[in-house]
């Protein structure tokens, strides 16, 4: 049971990370912070929620993060939540032995308690994004990491989360931050408030955050693989001696649109997820596809798309940001096609390949249609929906990126 001073702690650090808001992004006066893993937050579905409820139980998540580093902080999120959480600890370790896909192993010699403010734990407000202290902690590159989050109060219904996790999450209804494994553990495929794990770096270290829908999402990757398109990507990046340093930040949503679909659209949450990015340096675009494939009978949608396209672009140039425009990949053969969606389509990926104001273009759709039938996805890229990809799909779409891209 909490103390009467550890709970009036509590309060106050919450009370100090909405008064510092977001100025936490620079504290740093000898490096600058990159975020080196991130997912994009939305109000959990119904469907979503964790079971059994957070509430005075450990949640354990496993992450993929990209650069390494030796000062870590962790970012969590009540963006979307109606009532307080109240963070009663949270420990941060690699994993261990199978991790996300056993029983949630930590190597325990690596564990480490998080504070904020100082003290072990905090309330994050509705609406509010919390920050722990920067923490000494050796990680290295492309590795897994577990943060363990004990809860005290936090609403059962509405929980800021990230459903497409395709990753394996643990709770325990007791206070197991420090546990070497979690053997009965209830397991779900979905990430809660953790929104984001950041390094302090040198100053040629920098993030690519990529935009996108449920193809970037991972949607067709392996559960526990991390086999999505950015994460090849980072590997590519990382075995790269001139961008070894570029950290690489999913922020896909699973059906997600440019206008609309689950979750913010992506002109809502455009500044927030790209702009905002500690460290981001370059934009990668890739979205559209599910406004299309929704869309009405002509061709506004595409229109539309074009003028928010070249929007973005503008607002990420406008914060030194490099923009990269991603071509929308095949879905002949979906219950998205239509003449009519191809021919938006064609219309969107046309634009990409000619206009002028993004950087550079990466041409996802030749990368992975098929050589014959343009309108489809070459079979061994595709998922078995025809939308979208499969595990060497995603693969061939990163090594379709020239790494020259990503070079100051």
């Amino acid at each position: 049971m909490q103390t009467k001073n550890h709970s009036t702690l509590i309060a106050l650090a919450g009370l100090l990370m909405v008064l510092a808001g977001t100025q936490l992004n620079t504290f740093a006066a000898d490096g600058h912070w990159v975020t080196t893993w991130g997912c994009a937050p939305q109000l959990t579905e119904p469907g979503n929620l964790p079971t059994p409820p957070l509430a005075n139980s450990t949640l354990r998540q496993f992450v993929r993060t990209t650069i390494g580093g030796k000062q870590v902080r962790v970012r969590l999120s009540n963006a979307y939540g109606t009532n307080s959480v109240t963070i009663n600890a949270a420990h941060l370790a690699l994993s261990a032995g199978t991790g996300s896909a056993g029983s949630g192993e930590i190597n325990s010699t690596t564990d480490r308690a998080l504070t904020f403010r100082g003290v072990p734990g905090t309330v994050i407000p509705p609406g509010q994004v919390a920050y722990s202290d920067a923490v000494a902690f050796d990680l290295p590159a492309i590795t897994n990491v577990a943060v363990s989050i004990y809860f005290g109060n936090i609403s059962a219904t509405t929980i800021n989360g990230h459903p497409g996790s395709r990753t394996t999450s643990f709770i325990v209804a007791s206070n197991v931050v420090s546990a070497a494994n979690l053997p009965t553990a209830s397991k779900t495929a979905h990430w809660y408030l953790i929104t984001g794990i950041e390094v302090l770096a040198d100053s040629s270290s920098k993030a690519v955050v990529a935009l996108g829908d449920s193809i970037t999402d991972g949607r067709g990757s392996t559960t526990d693989g991390n086999d999505r398109w950015p994460d090849a990507l980072a590997k590519r990046l990382i075995t790269n001696a001139p961008t070894a340093g570029v950290a690489v930040v999913n922020m896909g949503i699973g059906g997600n649109g440019i206008f609309g679909g689950l979750g913010p659209s992506a002109i809502k949450r455009f500044d927030r997820d790209v702009l905002n990015q500690s460290g981001a340096r370059y934009f990668i675009l890739f979205e559209g596809v599910n406004d299309i494939g929704s869309g009405s009978s002509t061709m506004t949608t595409a229109t539309n798309l074009i003028t928010a396209y070249a929007d973005f672009a503008n607002k990420a140039h406008g914060r030194n940001l490099r923009a990269y425009g991603a071509t929308i990949t095949p879905f002949g053969g979906s219950g998205y096609y239509t003449t009519l969606h191809e021919q938006e389509r064609q219309m969107v990926n046309a634009w990409f390949r000619t206009n002028n104001i993004y950087d550079a273009l990466i041409d996802f759709d030749a990368a992975v249609r098929d050589p014959v039938t343009l309108t489809n996805l070459s079979s061994p890229y595709d998922s078995g929906d025809h939308l979208h990809l499969s595990p060497a799909g995603y693969r061939a779409m990163a090594a379709a990126m020239d790494l020259n891209l990503f070079t100051p």
